[in-house]
């Protein structure tokens, strides 16, 4: 670096003056840029017509070759150059000591210095530039690294090596080959453009523009890259690689999938010795199985777990061709793991004020659970269910689905239905027990079992709606059939205790039954709903 150095005080000692000249004097513009370009030349010619003469340290046999130039020399086995701190050796050469270059062929050497050796079949070598030329077979060698190409220019000024049509590292851990690279032998640092690939025993990466260390082994990404292993393919336009500890960032389009699952978001993190997984706003999950996608701000994947976790304002979404389910909660948590008989079975968890909204179903709760290999939605903690006119409590909610579509609803514990009547919103229809299933057919509820402790009211019409009275029945256990959407017979397997009151003959606390509470303030009524929490 020190002839650059004095380049600028020669270019500066010269420049300004002239500078300084053309602006005393009236001269085209284009012209002054010319006298000092042209300055600056010879200055530079001048500084290396002071170089050191590249020196023949030993040759078996030496001749002058007058056909090439004056003074030429043509030199021949075990020949050895010096120049400067550089030795070079080769079968044979031409030196030219009047231009201060050579020309070397057959088993070329050039050692550096004491960790850079640099091999091939064919060198031009200018004393003045400094700038050594290999062709055939080029091999650098220092103690971090070994580059390979057919044709590589090193700069023994900057110790800079550099190639332009193909080339290949290889550290202690890693192969890189590109089109174009650079080599930095000071700091390590190599350049690598175009075709990049890396080859690690563990996964290959592909990049358009790629930054390596030999030293710290972390390569940087410039530019679209691929790395992929059995475990998954990762994506960016921008990051790093700590190759030596297995740890990288990636951002820029970055995503991460192993097939069935994907991951992606504006920065991602990913430690491979431990497979853990870090994903950072617009959090992006899928999974193409199930037809499941999660967002959120913030996420995390522990790989060797089958874990992960969306915080921050999640969302999951079951895809469906006609109503899909959306689902809120403080945390989302989506684990897959491996069965007795090898087959995965994933679970999405919904901790902590958990929301969801279809179409035809909307419900929350503070804990929910889908179980995605028998299609079961668990919920537990105060659980609300709702579907067209019912509303459905108890202390723990079970909802089978089949294709997507509610088949059967189990209440454990204080269940609880109640059913806005078709023609009066004042009237309730109620029916609770210790535990109660209710099937579902075309979406809608059609039967009601109920078990334990069974207390039912309902209004009974005439088929033209007209109201025959209110029914009271209590009864351990009992079958209720519905047909649009009205309670039409109740079948009793004991004797009932059941009483038919005209509604004149009713009280008014007496038309609900003991815990009766509506909770439709609460009602998700869109997709947009299930973020806010009553």
């Amino acid at each position: 670096m020190k002839i650059f150095a004095v380049i600028n005080i020669i270019n500066n000692a010269i420049a300004k003056p002239i500078s300084f000249f053309c602006k005393s004097v009236f001269i085209p513009q284009a012209f002054k840029i010319c006298i000092i370009i042209l300055f600056s030349f010879l200055s530079f010619s001048s500084l290396a017509q002071q170089r050191k003469q590249i020196e023949l340290i030993q040759a078996e046999s030496m001749k002058f070759d007058r056909a090439l130039g004056d003074n030429v020399r043509r030199l021949l086995n075990n020949v050895i150059f010096r120049h400067e701190e550089t030795k070079m050796f080769c079968d044979s050469a031409y030196l030219f000591p009047n231009e201060n270059r050579l020309h070397a062929f057959s088993k070329i050497r050039i050692i550096v210095n004491d960790s850079v050796n640099i091999y091939g079949d064919k060198l031009f070598y200018n004393g003045n530039t400094r700038i050594a030329e290999l062709h055939g077979n080029v091999r650098m060698v220092d103690n971090k690294m070994t580059l390979t190409t057919d044709h590589l220019f090193y700069n023994l000024e900057t110790d800079v090596a550099n190639y332009y049509s193909g080339g290949k590292i290889v550290d202690s851990d890693n192969t890189l080959t590109s089109v174009f690279g650079y080599y930095y032998s000071d700091s390590k640092d190599s350049f690598f453009k175009k075709n990049v690939v890396l080859v690690n025993i563990e996964y290959t990466m592909y990049s358009d523009t790629l930054k390596y260390n030999t030293n710290t082994e972390i390569a940087y990404f410039f530019g679209p890259t691929r790395i992929v292993s059995d475990e998954n393919l990762i994506f960016c336009k921008d990051g790093w690689y700590d190759t030596k500890n297995d740890l990288s960032r990636f951002s820029k389009d970055a995503y991460l999938t192993n097939g069935e699952q994907y991951m992606s978001g504006d920065s991602l993190y990913y430690d491979r010795k431990k497979g853990y997984g870090k994903a950072v706003r617009n959090v992006f999950l899928m999974d193409s199985v199930q037809n499941v996608i999660v967002t959120g701000e913030f996420a995390e994947h522990f790989e060797k777990e089958g874990v992960s976790e969306v915080t921050i304002n999640p969302l999951m979404i079951v895809i469906d061709k006609t109503d899909s389910l959306f689902l809120h909660a403080d945390t989302l948590k989506y684990v897959v793991v491996e069965n007795e008989n090898k087959e995965k079975v994933k679970t999405m968890f919904a901790y902590h004020k958990s929301k969801f909204y279809r179409p035809d179903l909307q419900g929350l709760s503070d804990s929910i659970v889908y179980s995605f290999s028998d299609s079961i939605i668990y919920m537990y903690h105060d659980p609300i269910l709702w579907s067209d006119k019912h509303q459905l409590t108890a202390k723990h909610i079970q909802i089978k689905t089949t294709n997507n579509s509610v088949k059967s609803l189990h209440l454990f514990d204080a269940a609880f239905i109640v059913t806005e009547d078709d023609l009066a919103k004042k009237f309730f229809n109620q029916v609770k027990g210790r535990k109660i299933d209710g099937y579902v057919r075309n979406n809608e509820l059609f039967k009601i079992d109920v078990f334990g402790n069974g207390e039912t009211i309902y209004y009974v019409r005439e088929e033209n709606g007209a109201l025959t009275g209110i029914n009271k029945t209590l009864s351990n256990t009992m079958t209720i059939y519905i047909e649009d959407k009205r309670i039409v017979r109740v079948t009793w397997r004991e004797k009932p205790d059941s009483s038919l009151f005209p509604e004149s003959k009713i009280k008014e606390d007496e038309m609900f039954l003991q815990n009766f509470k509506l909770h439709s303030d609460r009602r998700p009524e869109s997709k947009e709903d299930i973020f806010i929490w009553k």
